[in-house]
């Protein structure tokens, strides 16, 4: 989603300058007033001349965003969120490779779902491979897999967190050293994120 925009606002009995960040699951101010508002608790969405107003909890908001751009940020808060299939590409029409280490289905919920259909096991058709990793084992195997495949795009799924057996650091830099660049980040789940990679 990604908009930015600086402004006056009212937030509560606050006022001041600060800038407002419209994320794909979250509105964050920054400055004078610090919040984090999930969009999905938002309510009472208006565009009110110059401004969006709208009420988080116990508070009412007022961003002065001028009226073309609190349209536009009223329109992208209320559309409905894209699915995982969506965000990481998914379909039909673009096979996904798909490894992992659990055997049989994988453990993740969401992820399974947003695979149905999705997969293939013929390297020829193969537009992007899926890896879910949980060890350095486990991503020299991907890596050595997707090395095999003509496509060159990598999605790496990991746990999340400090307590992770792989974090997104060690992911990153054995994937640059791999001459790999990352692209976008998605989360899968609660426990789970995804990001994408494209062999250079």
């Amino acid at each position: 989603m990604g908009r930015a925009q600086e402004c006056q606002a009212q937030v509560g009995p606050e006022t001041g300058m600060l800038k407002a960040l419209l994320e794909s699951t979250e509105l964050v101010l920054r400055g004078s007033i610090r919040r984090r508002y999930p969009l999905a608790q938002l309510q009472q969405l208006q565009v009110d001349g110059e401004a969006l107003r709208f009420q988080a909890g116990a508070e009412a908001v007022l961003l002065q965003l001028g009226a073309a751009e609190a349209r536009r940020w009223l329109t992208r808060i209320q559309a409905p969120p894209p699915t995982l299939a969506a965000k990481l590409g998914l379909s039909p029409q673009r096979p996904t490779w798909v490894t992992s280490p659990v055997p049989g289905p994988l453990d993740d919920p969401a992820l399974a779902q947003a695979l149905q259909g999705a997969t293939t096991t013929d390297p020829a058709q193969a537009q992007q491979m899926l890896a879910v990793v949980d060890s350095a084992a486990t991503l020299a195997l991907a890596l050595q897999t997707h090395a095999g495949l003509p496509c060159p795009t990598l999605w790496v799924v990991h746990a999340k967190g400090p307590r992770a057996p792989l974090g997104a650091s060690a992911i990153r830099s054995t994937l640059r050293a791999h001459g790999y660049v990352d692209t976008k980040t998605a989360a899968v789940s609660d426990v789970r994120t995804a990001t994408r990679y494209v062999r250079r």
